[in-house]
C-alpha cells in the first residue's frame, strides 16, 4: 500500500504530467500560455464538478519557502497582476485572453525557482458542515476527473478525504452521527501539505449517515485515492 502522502499528491502530479506543467530555474519565469493550457483542462471538462475547485499551485524549489506575503506575478505588455498565494502556495488562476495573446510570464516575488501545477480539491463550505455522503460524492467527482485526464488510473478508488488547517486547534474537526456521541477526529502526523495540521476521514464500506463538522474553516480538502 502506498503512503497517504502519495495518494494525496497523485491527482495534482498526474494533472501536471498530462497538462504540461513547467519546472523553472531560480530567477526564471514560466509562460502564461503553458499554465493556461494546464488549467483550462478542468474548465473544459464536461463531467460533474460542482463539488470541486481547481487552483494553480506554486511549489518552490526550496522547502519551506512559502513565506507570508509571497505572490505570483503575472506580467505582460498590457497585463500586470499580483496573485496572492495561500499557505499551500495556491491561487485562483486568471483566464485572460490578453495575457494569452501576449504570452505573459509568471514569476515568483521571491525570485526563487518553482514548479507550477494544477490542483483539484473539494470545495470548502462556509458553514463548515460536510455530509458524509457529499464528501464521498466529491471524492468520486475528483476521481472521475483524474480518470478523464489519465485512463491508466481507472483502478484507483476513493479512500478518504484530508482536511488541511492553517493551525492546530482543539477539536479541529468532529464527527456527528445519528444516536452516537460526537467524536473528535485526531490530527494526523507527518509533513505533508507544507507541515500544516490535517485531519483524515476514511470512508466506510457502505452508505454512511452523519457529518464532519470543522470548528474553524479548512484551508483545503483533498481527495485521497487507493
Amino acid at each position: 500500500m502506498r503512503p497517504v502522502r502519495q495518494f494525496i499528491a497523485s491527482l495534482a502530479l498526474l494533472l501536471t504530467a498530462a497538462s504540461a506543467g513547467a519546472q523553472v530555474r531560480s530567477g526564471d519565469a514560466v509562460s502564461y500560455r503553458d499554465a493556461y493550457r494546464a488549467m483550462v483542462v478542468f474548465e473544459k471538462y464536461g463531467g460533474p464538478k460542482n463539488l470541486l475547485v481547481s487552483e494553480l499551485q506554486v511549489l518552490p524549489s526550496e522547502r519551506g519557502a512559502l513565506a507570508d506575503g509571497l505572490q505570483l506575478a503575472l506580467t505582460g505588455k498590457s497585463t500586470q497582476l499580483n496573485l496572492p498565494l495561500d499557505p499551500l502556495g495556491r491561487t485562483v488562476f486568471p483566464l485572460q485572453k490578453a495575457a494569452y495573446d501576449e504570452n505573459a510570464t509568471l514569476s515568483l516575488s521571491s525570485r526563487s525557482g518553482f514548479t507550477l501545477r494544477p490542483q483539484v480539491s473539494i470545495a470548502v463550505r462556509a458553514d463548515g458542515v460536510y455530509e458524509l455522503a457529499e464528501l464521498r460524492a466529491a471524492c468520486a467527482q475528483a476521481l472521475a476527473f483524474l480518470r478523464y485526464v489519465d485512463a491508466s488510473q481507472r483502478a484507483r478508488q476513493c479512500a478518504a478525504v484530508r482536511f488541511v488547517f492553517l493551525k492546530r486547534t482543539e477539536g479541529g474537526a468532529r464527527l456527528r452521527r445519528p444516536d452516537v456521541p460526537e467524536q473528535v477526529l485526531p490530527f494526523t502526523a507527518g509533513d505533508a501539505d507544507e507541515g500544516l495540521p490535517a485531519v483524515v476521514w476514511r470512508f466506510g464500506t457502505g452508505a454512511e449517515r452523519g457529518q464532519v463538522v470543522t470548528i474553524h474553516p479548512a484551508l483545503a480538502i483533498l481527495p485521497i485515492f487507493d
